[in-house]
């Protein structure tokens, strides 16, 4: 029933698989803006919230690494279709016979 969704994986560029397949960064990364919240509990409002977390993150993306295959991140945003890795339109068309 949710094979769609399970093979979604394949419709974007090759290089960009080893970064799909895991949520790591994204959750160390709002770790520390879960633990920050957490120990400031009585003395923040939303402006103060949202401050903090944008320079936490500000601060994170320091230690960030640049995504593999970042060039093709314009094709993505287009629409460009992906099968199996490759852009629909690099595959080579087989002749006629």
């Amino acid at each position: 029933k949710d094979r769609e969704e399970l093979l979604a994986f394949y419709d974007f560029p090759a290089e960009h698989w080893q970064h799909i397949r895991t949520t790591n960064p994204i959750e160390s990364t709002f770790a520390t803006v879960r633990l920050r919240t957490a120990k400031t509990k009585g003395c923040v409002s939303r402006s103060t919230i949202l401050a903090m977390a944008y320079k936490l993150g500000q601060s994170a993306q320091k230690r960030w690494k640049r995504l593999r295959g970042y060039s093709r991140l314009p094709e993505v945003i287009q629409g460009v279709k992906f099968i199996d890795g490759i852009a629909d339109n690099e595959k080579p068309q087989q002749e006629a016979a």
